[in-house]
């Protein structure tokens, strides 16, 4: 494809959008590495049918929906109002309690009322997590680091700054030790991300702007032709995810 063209698609592409956090446009245009430990197995680990649940940041319920956890024994919270739409009639029919927040960290809960608290990739004040679990429960946390996609980012964005500069394994274990958490595990890795079109970077890079702040084809056209030829002669773009998963308990 001429530039004209290539441009074409990438508008395209960023207008598509995203709806809960199902990733399946990109099918087979980017590879995820995977991660040496596996948070849904480490959640099931310790989940069982008579505990109280409730998921931080449930996005669309994909992942939660895979725990196949007691509708009535589960509450989520959600901040974003299209997935609170999403949320309130995919799961409120069955019996789940769906929170709306309005600020993500919220926890609207009574004290010492839930057996888990999960947490995949949303923030969270330590404090809070801890009063509002019982006297032995769990917090369980993967998130995304602060240097996630870092050098993606900086190359579309020379001026770009981590929007969660303060979001690092080390803070997060001493705001739980400080919240009367004791850690049970921790862990840190940089898998690989790797794209195989200019395009999948374009809708990935629309639909995370906390990560590419006034992100656009016509703002970056000339980092885009750029990553173009890079894709023509080595067939792929690879940048490095930063996760980290933390579980604690009630001390």
């Amino acid at each position: 494809m001429n530039e004209k063209q290539l441009k074409r698609f990438w508008k395209h592409e960023e207008r598509i959008g995203i709806r809960g956090w199902d990733f399946s446009h990109l099918k087979r245009r980017w590879n995820n590495e995977k991660l040496p430990w596996d948070y849904r197995q480490l959640v099931l680990q310790s989940l069982t049918p008579n505990k109280m649940l409730l998921d931080m940041g449930t996005g669309g319920g994909e992942l939660l929906s895979s725990f196949h956890h007691p509708a009535h024994q589960t509450a989520v919270t959600e901040a974003w109002q299209p997935n609170i739409d999403l949320l309130r009639k995919k799961f409120e029919p069955i019996g789940v309690t769906v929170y709306p927040v309005k600020q993500a960290d919220m926890l609207p809960v009574h004290n010492q009322s839930v057996d888990i608290i999960t947490n995949s990739h949303n923030a969270f004040n330590a404090k809070s997590v801890a009063n509002k679990l019982n006297s032995t429960g769990l917090f369980i946390t993967q998130q995304v680091g602060a240097t996630n996609n870092f050098s993606l980012s900086q190359f579309l964005n020379p001026n770009y700054v981590p929007a969660f500069p303060k979001n690092t394994l080390l803070q997060t274990i001493n705001a739980c030790q400080k919240a009367g958490l004791k850690i049970r595990l921790d862990k840190q890795a940089f898998p690989k991300m790797t794209f195989f079109d200019v395009g999948a970077i374009v809708y990935y890079a629309s639909i995370i702007p906390w990560e590419f702040p006034n992100f656009s084809v016509d703002k970056c056209l000339p980092q885009l032709l750029a990553l173009q030829q890079i894709i023509d002669t080595q067939k792929s773009i690879t940048t490095n995810e930063d996760r980290f998963i933390v579980i604690a308990q009630k001390a």
